[in-house]
Formats: structure tokens, C-alpha cells, sequence
């Protein structure tokens, strides 16, 4: 089973990536980003994409520019995940061949990621919108157009996010934290996806 959730591994190191991108796996989370500002985070990329790469989506987050995007391909990574809408970003992912989830917050940025060739949507920060700045924004929002709730989405409101549309979520310190074990992390995973498959 494919679950939309993505594990956002913001401060893991490369020693720590293959150990906790196999905890996280083993829960049945299958989508993986590393934000680029963690420690050496293309290494860690490269770790993961070349153990898992067959059985995962494996990217990067807090992509901001083309560069990068070229940077994350080299390494084997698939998916490219932005805070913000950088059109340029975006369409060099799509050029490559991989996942491009931009952030939005406005029905503008929402419009302008799509026509560049978002494949999805993040909605961020997820809680300052929350699920109704979510509904609000889904009336305008091109049919089957996917948005992913990203920060202030948890186990604990999933089933406020699903009413309002949420299509899946990226979930960071409740999923991994820096230092925490791969034991941590698989217990960690597994709350979320048992909340998760209770929608």
C-alpha cells in the first residue's frame, strides 16, 4: 500500500541515513525527503536513493534553486520539495524526470506552481492556513489537483485535514528528529501510519 505521506528527515547526517530511511521504510512510509539544509544532505540523498531507490521515492526539501535541482538529480534523487513557488526550480525538475512539490499558500502561487508543472501542491505553513484556509482554497483549485498538508498536520488532526480535502501530508519532527534512533523513528512512523490508515 502506497500511503501519501512524506517522512521529512530534516537534520539527519549520512551516517544515519540508510539506518532510519529503513525504519521509516519498514513502517510502510514510502516517500522520503531530505532537506538541504541538513548535514551534507546530497551524501545523504545518494545513501538512500542507491539502498532504496527500487522500493522509495527518494528527494530533497528546502530546494530553492535550479542548482540544486541538478544537484539532488545527480545524486539519484527523484522528488523535489520547495517552501516556496520558484518557477524556474520547477520546471527544471520536470525537465529531468522527477517529482516537483512546491510550496504554496495563495490561490496565486497555487496557479503559477501549476502552470510551471507541479505534479502536486504543499500547503505551507499547514498551520497557518489550516483545514480552512484548505477548503477555501480547493473551490478554485483545478479538479484532481493534489495538495499535501505540510507543517501543523500530525496524528493528532489528520482526520481535520481529510474533511477539508487533504490529499496527504509531510510530516517532519513527529516522523524524525536529530539523534533520534532507528528504533525511535520506526515507533514514530508507525503512530503515524496507524492514524493515517484510520481516515
Amino acid at each position: 500500500m502506497t500511503r501519501n505521506i512524506i517522512a521529512i528527515l530534516r537534520g539527519v547526517t549520512p551516517q544515519e541515513a540508510e539506518p532510519v530511511c529503513a525504519a521509516v521504510l519498514s513502517q510502510g512510509i514510502t516517500t522520503i525527503e531530505v532537506p538541504l539544509n541538513s548535514p551534507n544532505p546530497f551524501d545523504s540523498i545518494n545513501v538512500m536513493a542507491r539502498t532504496f531507490g527500487d522500493k522509495a521515492v527518494i528527494g530533497a526539501g528546502t530546494v530553492l534553486t535550479v542548482e540544486d535541482v541538478d544537484r539532488v538529480h545527480a545524486a539519484g534523487g527523484a522528488l523535489i520539495v520547495s517552501p516556496n513557488v520558484n518557477t524556474s526550480v520547477i520546471r527544471r525538475t520536470v525537465d529531468l524526470g522527477m517529482a516537483s512539490w512546491p510550496g504554496i499558500f495563495t490561490p496565486s502561487e497555487a496557479f503559477a506552481a501549476l502552470d510551471a508543472g507541479a505534479h502536486g501542491l504543499k500547503l505551507f505553513p499547514g498551520d497557518m492556513a489550516g483545514p480552512a484556509g484548505l477548503k477555501a482554497l480547493r473551490a478554485v483549485l483545478p479538479k484532481g489537483t493534489q495538495v499535501y498538508a505540510v507543517g501543523g498536520a500530525g496524528p493528532e488532526n489528520f482526520a481535520e485535514w481529510h474533511a477539508a480535502t487533504a490529499d496527504g501530508f509531510g510530516i517532519g519532527s513527529a516522523i524524525y528528529k536529530p539523534g533520534d534512533s532507528a528504533e525511535v523513528v520506526a515507533a514514530k512512523a508507525a503512530k503515524i501510519v496507524k492514524a493515517y490508515d484510520a481516515l
